[in-house]
């Protein structure tokens, strides 16, 4: 019987021990995997869980961390990705490794080239093709192989790397992250992929956030606190609820997923934009905003809804000083002025702020300090006679260090080395130093665990109690209804409805959606 049991487990990781300097990022963390299930792996930002995954998969090859690695009963030590793989481990990261201007072929079989027989140095293109529309067949994915990795989509995107990993005939399949930059739609449909290949044989490990998510796919549920495995939770039967999951990510019961504000907006409308049309930079007949109108008030969070491509991420770019989008015309308004915004510059000092959606590439300098971050929107305020202030940088961001609680070994570690939840404080204190009066968040807990999450709404809570105004964009549907006041609903380009909280909910707000695309 004992045999048999172990004839279940594909993978298991003994007393996995792994440190950075001074610093220990896992201890003695015990992990099992049976074969043919989806195991998920959950637990706040900096818990552990992707340092893991990058032991398990040779990122952090053998002898750089403590403990064991058995898969399919043999003790492995991988010393790269190459070594893994081989044995049937393939891990997509939350940011993809593709490369936008190849083709999605191209992509599929990079570092695995489909060669001519007569040498190893010429692409047979005709088998390349032929096995690259077998393996998007086979995902679901109906696009010619020749299109460029950049001309689809981001759920998309991730089609083409369970293709590629599929590609290396994987056994085990490590996802980080999946959904982090889906619509409700495009998760759906790849968890059900999952569950698919689940059902023909193929195991997973799946780290998210999006508890919802890990109720309704996962076997079995392992929480990491700190760095060392807590426990381990069946879900056979789909039935452990999310707030059972996050009592054992916390260590206490979460019982308001959202904190109460008790501030109301003002009258006053603070920021407006009217008519705002915004042209595609390189396909200049399409519109990405037409004519849209929206307003904020003072101490007011205002939602923007919509489905990925609606056109919500163009609209904030380039009313932030026309960082996007070409042929630009509108008008926008700030207390009832209207403002030329036609930089970065002139929005910052008219005190308009942007988080974007994307921090690794446009919102941090990854391979600089928090301290240098923490300033960057704002150096002016810890200059003197255009000579930067080193010590009262390091003031400015010890103090919001403090106030956000930033998890972090001093203001002087490089933000690459933080957790996505900590990344996110680091942007967010970037922009309250340079004290907007408008803030525009754009997927502002994308990627992070719901403590942070939590943290963070109670600080845009703050910042509307001070008079400030928040546009907040989400493609989470409770965080727009559980934070905002108002919700502007936007398709295609176009706002189609505007709703009051009270009378906002998941059906309504897709309802609009639907009815405008009807009217296409």
């Amino acid at each position: 019987m004992a045999e048999a049991a172990n004839n279940e487990i594909l993978l298991e990781m003994r007393n996995i021990t792994k440190r950075f300097g001074k610093v220990t990022a896992l201890s003695d963390v015990n992990l099992q995997v049976k074969r043919g299930e989806v195991h998920a792996l959950v637990g706040e930002n900096g818990a552990g869980k992707s340092t893991l995954m990058n032991v398990l998969s040779g990122i952090y090859p053998h002898g750089s961390y403590e403990g064991e690695i058995v898969f399919d009963g043999q003790e492995c030590q991988f010393h790269g990705i190459k070594d893994s793989e081989e044995k049937g481990i393939a891990i997509i990261h939350q940011e993809l490794a593709l490369v936008p201007f190849l083709s999605i072929a191209e992509n599929l079989f990079l570092g695995n080239e489909r060669t001519a027989s007569f040498s190893k140095q010429v692409m047979d293109w005709p088998r390349t093709i032929q096995r690259a529309q077998e393996l998007l067949d086979l995902v679901g994915l109906h696009e010619d192989p020749r299109t460029l990795i950049k001309d689809i989509g981001v759920g998309k995107q991730q089609l083409v790397e369970i293709a590629k990993a599929i590609a290396k005939n994987v056994r085990l399949l490590i996802l980080d992250e999946p959904t982090a930059s889906l619509n409700e739609t495009d998760s759906k449909a790849l968890l059900d992929l999952i569950d698919r290949f689940r059902s023909e044989g193929m195991t997973a490990i799946i780290i998210s956030h999006k508890l919802n998510e890990i109720s309704y796919i996962a076997n079995n549920i392992t929480v990491i606190r700190d760095g060392s495995t807590i426990e381990s939770i069946n879900n056979d039967n789909h039935d452990v609820s999310e707030d059972r999951i996050i009592a054992g990510m916390v260590g206490r019961a979460l019982t308001d997923r959202f904190p109460k504000r008790t501030t109301k907006p003002s009258d006053e409308v603070l920021f407006e934009v009217r008519d705002w049309t915004v042209h595609h930079p390189l396909t200049r007949e399409r519109l990405v905003c037409d004519h849209v109108n929206i307003n904020i008030k003072k101490g007011e969070v205002v939602g923007l809804s919509g489905l990925m491509g609606a056109g919500r991420t163009e609209l904030a770019k380039s009313v932030f000083g026309r960082s996007y989008g070409e042929g630009i015309s509108g008008h926008v308004y700030i207390n009832g002025h209207e403002v030329q915004l036609k930089t970065v510059q002139d929005a910052i000092d008219h005190k308009l702020a942007y988080v974007t959606e994307d921090r690794k590439g446009d919102g941090l300098l990854l391979a600089s300090s928090i301290t240098r971050n923490t300033t960057l929107a704002a150096l002016n305020k810890v200059s003197h006679h255009n000579i930067l202030d080193k010590d009262q940088e390091v003031y400015v961001a010890e103090d919001y260090r403090q106030q956000l609680k930033t998890k972090c070994s001093s203001v002087a570690q490089n933000v690459g080395n933080l957790s996505g939840g900590n990344q996110q404080k680091v942007l967010l204190a970037k922009w309250m130093f340079a004290d907007p009066d408008i803030l525009i968040l754009d997927e502002p807990t994308r990627g992070i665990d719901v403590g942070a999450k939590y943290e963070i709404y109670c600080i845009i809570n703050d910042l509307v109690a001070e008079g400030k105004a928040v546009l907040m964009i989400s493609s989470e549907l409770p965080e727009v209804l559980g934070m905002c006041d108002r919700i502007y609903v936007m398709n295609e380009g176009k706002i189609v409805a505007e709703m009051p909280r009270a009378e906002a909910s998941q059906e309504t707000i897709m309802a609009a959606i639907l009815r405008s695309s009807a009217k296409k």
